[in-house]
């Protein structure tokens, strides 16, 4: 058993096989150069109105809350030699005996969500300030701390994947639930866990092979797909949150730096088959080390890859066909419609979208970060088919001519650990602060409250129908008439249109210039200063890809409209832009006619178990 006093040690030093792997250590600390970053909310500082968003976070804490605490615990105590009376989740999720096959099914990741599901209830804690929520936090830790063992980790398909999960888990359980020996639990953790850790960040690839029968370890495909790269980022937050600097320490050797973030530093291009979610999410990574450690390589590495990744996204926003990344400028995107159905690992994919622009955004200030979460946010997850007691989850989002929605082949998938967490992450989303006041990134009708510097409360309600109307209405309530700043990102597409964009304040017109993609209102706040926005939501075009202009998808605002049906109608583009609303429909839609009937056009949160058509040839 690895005592505290050796993981210290050997987070201090990796040993002979390291030596030929650890990227540089850190020379200096490189001062930061642009105004502070802007900084998060409390959970409980923003309330969502009744609407999907809210549904969405709600259903998904009520599954956990319903789970059972033994099927929960049992993969730890099995791995652990200990009686694990009670039920089984079954899927991914269980301990099985032999090992399974390669590649999914039962018993692929034991346990595997376990620290997601502890973590998303710990920030429903702090969104609810319900107590039976942060009882069953406590319940489950203290059962958790009873089955801990090192044996869990040996010969362990995903140590890592499973470290990094409970890592979050305890942080957040000590951060967002007061879980007071949550930062112990860490500790032993962390021991039982390291001595089956790699000694840096190892890609997916022959490397992590020879690793793996250096400790004797199973070598098979599947063992090689440990996620080692995206440890740095929670590792980092746990020392940022009183866990201790060891970790931060531990969290320099898992940046992927020679095969990753240094090429994509000096803007190279290197995306190209790699592991989608999990390499995006290594790009929050980044983030951190940026954000603590004053990088500029990484914050670097981060944006450029988020460009890279841009660059080839679908119009919804989503990324990676297959879970993979592919050569730009070769077609992929457009071949990806007709030979896979699995085209945005779509709760994780937006899980690490969501932290990765949000990181970004508060660096940066820039607004096309908001505007890319806002197309992940109403065009993916947000559509996402609801998470099951019985562990069926929403997977992949289908692009394909005719696609539909569906669940996963086997239960409790990775997705199903990420889409409670991501739901609880709206709220997060929504506001940001500076010291100067407050900056609105998504329009969510909701309600922040926010204590400034002058100890003056401020209410901030926005209510409309966005992204299906474009008339949005802020309230302001200031008790002293406090000045602030208020910022509110205008998107990309709707700069530049005609009509344009209007702002009035207490009705009266308002001229303000965008500036990084935000305009702001600076003032003294009354105790009822009302704001309207108006954004334009042209029709418009996408194509797939440069290289293919005449597939193309139709969206209104941040909105991609599918067409519903088994078979992928023939449009020109002038029939897709004249797309009219259906009158009177109880639910958003769009027509355009055609010789076999009006043709049906819906956002992807109101698709159900229609067929639906995302792209075009025109």
């Amino acid at each position: 058993m690895t005592t505290r006093r050796t993981f210290l040690a050997n987070t201090l030093k990796a040993g002979a096989f390291a030596s030929a792997l650890r990227s540089p250590l850190f020379a200096a600390e490189i001062p930061p150069t642009a105004a502070a970053p802007l900084a998060l909310f409390h959970y409980h500082d923003v309330t969502l109105d009744p609407g999907l968003a809210q549904s969405q976070f709600e259903q998904t804490q009520s599954v956990l809350m319903g789970l059972d605490e033994d099927a929960l615990l049992a993969p730890w105590r099995m791995r652990a030699g200990l009686p694990a009376p009670g039920p089984r989740l079954g899927g991914w999720y269980d301990q099985v005996t032999p090992l399974q096959h390669y590649g999914g099914g039962e018993g692929f990741a034991p346990a595997h969500a376990f620290g997601q599901w502890i973590s998303a209830l710990s920030r429903g804690y702090a969104i609810t300030g319900d107590p039976a929520r942060k009882a069953r936090v406590q319940r489950l830790l203290d059962l958790y701390g009873q089955a801990l063992s090192e044996k869990f980790f040996i010969n362990f398909r995903f140590p890592a994947y499973d470290y990094d999960k409970m890592l979050i888990a305890l942080t957040d359980a000590h951060e967002f639930a007061q879980i007071p020996n949550a930062f112990a639990l860490l500790d032993r953790t962390t021991a039982a866990a390291e001595p089956h850790l790699p000694p840096t960040a190892i890609d997916r690839d022959d490397v992590q092979r020879r690793w793996r029968a250096s400790v004797g370890d199973n070598t098979t495909d599947d063992y090689t797909w440990d996620e080692p790269y995206t440890l740095a980022e929670n590792l980092y937050l746990a020392a940022q949150r009183g866990a201790g600097d060891q970790y931060r320490v531990m969290a320099r050797r898992y940046l992927l730096d020679p095969t990753w973030n240094d090429p994509l530093s000096r803007n190279e291009n290197v995306l190209n088959g790699h592991h989608a979610y999990s390499f995006c999410n290594s790009l929050s990574s980044a983030m951190q080390a940026y954000l603590s450690d004053n990088s500029l390589k990484h914050l670097a590495a981060a944006k450029n890859g988020f460009a890279m990744i841009h660059a080839q996204s679908y119009a919804t926003g989503a990324w990676g066909p297959d879970e993979s990344f592919r050569t730009p400028g070769t077609g992929a995107l457009l071949a990806s419609l007709t030979n896979t159905h699995h085209h945005f690992e779509t709760p994780c994919g937006s899980y690490g979208h969501f932290k990765l622009t949000r990181y970004l955004l508060r660096v940066t200030r820039d607004g096309r970060y908001g505007d890319s979460m806002e197309r992940i946010f109403y065009n993916t997850v947000l559509g996402a088919l609801p998470l099951q007691a019985d562990g069926r989850a929403f997977y992949y989002s289908d692009y394909a001519p005719g696609g539909t929605k569906f669940y996963h082949d086997d239960k409790f998938p990775c997705c199903a650990g990420t889409l409670p967490q991501v739901t609880a992450d709206y709220r997060i989303s929504t506001y940001l602060k500076d010291d100067d006041g407050i900056w609105v990134n998504l329009y969510l009708p909701s309600s922040l409250t926010w204590t400034n510097w002058d100890g003056d409360q401020i209410l901030l309600r926005q209510s409309h129908n966005y992204p299906i109307d474009g008339n949005l209405h802020f309230e302001v309530q200031a008790g002293k008439g406090t000045r602030a700043l208020l910022r509110l990102r205008i998107p990309a597409w709707a700069q530049g249109t005609s009509p344009t964009v209007e702002v009035r304040i207490n009705k009266a017109p308002t001229r303000l210039v965008v500036q990084n993609g935000f305009i702001t209102i600076d003032r003294h706040w009354g105790k009822s200063d009302k704001i309207e926005l108006t954004l334009p939501l042209p029709l418009r075009l996408e194509a797939i890809e440069p290289e293919h202009p005449n597939t193309v998808a139709l969206v209104r605002g941040p909105l991609v409209l599918f067409a519903l049906g088994t078979q992928a109608p023939a449009f020109t583009r002038d029939q897709l832009l004249a797309a009219q609303p259906v009158p009177k429909s109880p639910i958003p839609e769009w027509q355009i006619p055609s010789a076999s009937g009006p043709i049906r056009l819906r956002p992807f949160f109101h698709i159900h178990d229609e067929h639906y058509t995302t792209y075009h040839s025109v």
